[in-house]
């Protein structure tokens, strides 16, 4: 499986939000997204998978423009979890799940969508969440079944926005560690928007790092996790500790030099 993107621009309305993006994803890897907010990551695989049409450029999946993909056809290749899901139904959680089993489905569930419901929440320690109401679920849990869902479409490329931004570190780490299995082992080429620079860097397997609507860096995680770079992007200077080959950022928090003297137990929000 292979993304390629060339010349994209795109934009709401009048906004510039993303400006000549170029950019060829081969092969299963495990490939993290990063960068401030607002610089254009959703936007960026909103475009991979035909949520948004791009401004101008265009974006291939396998050698193939993605406008000639029907969304069916792209739904059986590539699977989207997004940051908050607007579902709102009483459904159960196996119920919520078997929902992406639907690109792949005949009339009636077979027992093939059940097995491969029931091994994906095992995999991921929610199978006794199955008979539990979606709605009534804490963000944590809720954030699994998703991934669930779509892990069960058994995609070629997987598509996460923020998958960990609810979970404690001891399940952040599960999950991310569970993601780097499924491109190494299962042949999925898996890309995460995260903003957890230290995660990505210790499971990615290479890193596109976005400034400003472009694409600033992209190489493995010691090439693109510099000072400079973090100093650049994030307006932030740090300190960089070999961690088993992989780097692992201690930030450095620096009064700014353009605020006046704060008061006691004050915090300064002008870089936030």
């Amino acid at each position: 499986m292979e993304i390629r993107i060339e010349d994209m621009v795109f934009s709401y309305s009048s906004t510039p939000v993303l400006d000549d993006i170029c950019l060829d994803i081969k092969e299963a890897q495990f490939v993290s997204i990063l960068g401030p907010n607002g610089v254009g990551k959703s936007t960026l695989i909103h475009c991979i998978n035909k949520i948004l049409d791009p401004t101008s450029g265009k974006v291939f999946l396998d050698g193939k423009n993605v406008k000639e993909y029907s969304l069916k056809e792209m739904a059986q290749k590539v699977g989207y979890v997004p940051y908050v899901s607007s579902d709102t139904f009483p459904l159960s959680v196996v119920d919520t799940i078997l929902l992406g089993r639907h690109p792949h489905a005949g009339w009636k569930t077979s027992d093939e969508d059940l097995e491969i419901v029931y091994d994906t929440m095992t995999k991921l320690g929610i199978e006794d969440l199955a008979m539990r109401p979606f709605n009534e679920l804490s963000a944590g849990q809720h954030q699994k079944v998703m991934l669930a869902r779509g892990l069960v479409q058994r995609p070629k490329v997987l598509l996460l926005d923020e998958p960990t931004s609810n979970l404690d570190i001891k399940h952040q780490l599960g999950i991310s560690r569970l993601l780097k299995h499924l491109s190494h082992e299962e042949g999925i080429l898996v890309i995460m928007i995260s903003h957890d620079l230290n995660i990505a860097s210790k499971y990615s397997d290479s890193i596109i790092l976005m400034y400003e609507g472009s694409i600033y860096a992209v190489g493995t995680p010691a090439e693109v996790l510099t000072k400079e770079n973090i100093r650049t992007v994030y307006g932030v200077d740090s300190d960089i500790i070999d961690d088993e080959g992989r780097p692992h950022l201690v930030l450095k928090d620096m009064e700014c030099d353009e605020c006046p003297p704060m008061p006691e137990g004050a915090v300064c929000t002008s870089n936030l």
